[in-house]
């Protein structure tokens, strides 16, 4: 029980920060505060995809780490040369600092786990994040994005995120559920 409570206060900062940050926004984020928000989000989940990668022995945890890893690179790399094309430098928000603090504390708790522990954290907190990541792209990111090619980037890449939300909570039944 002690894991579970010591992992609520993560994701409910991790959420609330991706919510409230966009939310404070006037009008939402800029088209360089989006580009800035979608590398730091993907960015976060490869680094705690290769902490996954590291720590865990269990097979589903791996693959689902290799994917993160794959898939957020994968997408970082548009996402810049997107920026690079259109001459926008990803710019730092109270949205993406936020997300840089959730991150660091989610890995301080995750690297005082080890075995089971470490893995049902690990994918608990993938499963919260990818909500909070589907939420902000459906009533954030994409209404406020200007340019159209950054919002049909972020378009194009909403289904493989709901794909690794439900990759994610199919993991998380089989570690034994939430």
């Amino acid at each position: 029980m002690k894991l579970a409570l010591g992992l609520i206060p993560v994701v409910s900062m991790f959420a609330m920060g991706l919510a409230s940050g966009l939310a404070s926004a006037q009008g939402g984020p800029s088209d360089p505060q989006i580009a800035g928000i979608v590398v730091t989000a993907n960015q976060i989940d490869i680094d705690a995809g290769k902490l996954a990668k590291d720590r865990s022995k269990n097979k589903e945890i791996q693959a689902f780490a290799d994917q993160m890893i794959t898939d957020h690179t994968a997408v970082n790399k548009q996402a810049v040369a997107l920026a690079n094309k259109l001459k926008v430098k990803p710019e730092d928000s109270d949205t993406s600092k936020s997300l840089k603090e959730g991150a660091q504390k989610n890995v301080a708790n995750l690297k005082k786990l080890s075995g089971a522990a470490f893995d049902k954290a690990y994918i608990d907190h993938e499963v919260a994040y990818h909500q909070a990541v589907l939420d902000a792209i459906d009533k954030t990111l994409i209404p406020s994005a200007k340019n159209e090619e950054l919002k049909g980037l972020i378009t194009k890449v909403r289904p493989a995120i709901a794909a690794h939300l439900d990759h994610a909570k199919m993991v998380q039944s089989k570690l034994g559920g939430k």
